[in-house]
């Protein structure tokens, strides 16, 4: 099972490629809107997909099939992002910053990254989803299966040598300033 959401970032990401974005006649004000738009478009159907597997199927079913679909999406989304920001595959903890800077969540969450020495953390400050969970009163949704899997995978297309280990991730108790936190190092062999 796949989400469907990838053929609408495909197709966008496509566009982008052949250079021809839907109207090019935008200003950077309403591309940057038209991005924000299909950025939130993109993780309501993520939202409503998963949903309703949770619903036709169990929570954890929801989220075996989750990982399976980030499990083939992070690494399209990685190797489409290299290719339109021009990172050469292989790069480092160097590249994975800059491709983790243009992922379609870049465009909804706050995150940071900090580039010490040998390792790479990354940490989303600000999550949208697990937010509107916190407003509506609900608990945070344990996400650190599915994230493991998707930044794990990410990563490993940006450079093979990249390992992945979560810092923080819900379910675990979250500090002030931040909702999950992973940390990449090169691994040579």
């Amino acid at each position: 099972m796949t989400d469907p959401a990838l053929f609408f970032i495909l197709y966008f990401l496509l566009a982008l490629e052949k250079g021809r974005l839907l109207h090019e006649d935008l200003s950077s004000e309403e591309l940057h809107r038209l991005v924000q738009a299909y950025a939130k478009s993109w993780l309501a159907h993520d939202g409503c997909w998963f949903l309703a597997v949770e619903e036709g199927r169990g929570l954890e079913e929801a989220i075996r099939q989750d990982e399976r679909s980030w499990s083939r999406f992070a690494p399209l989304e990685a190797r489409r992002v290299m290719e339109a920001r021009g990172i050469a595959p292989g790069g480092g903890l160097e590249a994975l910053a800059e491709a983790l800077r243009f992922r379609m969540y870049s465009f909804l969450n706050e995150q940071e990254a900090e580039l010490e020495g040998d390792r790479l953390r990354f940490t989303m400050t600000e999550c949208r989803v697990q937010a509107a969970r916190r407003r509506k009163g609900l608990p945070l949704f344990p996400c650190r299966p599915v994230g493991t899997t998707e930044f794990s995978r990410f990563a490993e297309a940006v450079d093979p040598r990249i390992t992945t280990r979560c810092i923080y991730c819900p379910p675990d108790e979250l500090p002030a300033g931040g909702f999950c936190s992973w940390e990449f190092r090169i691994t040579e062999e």
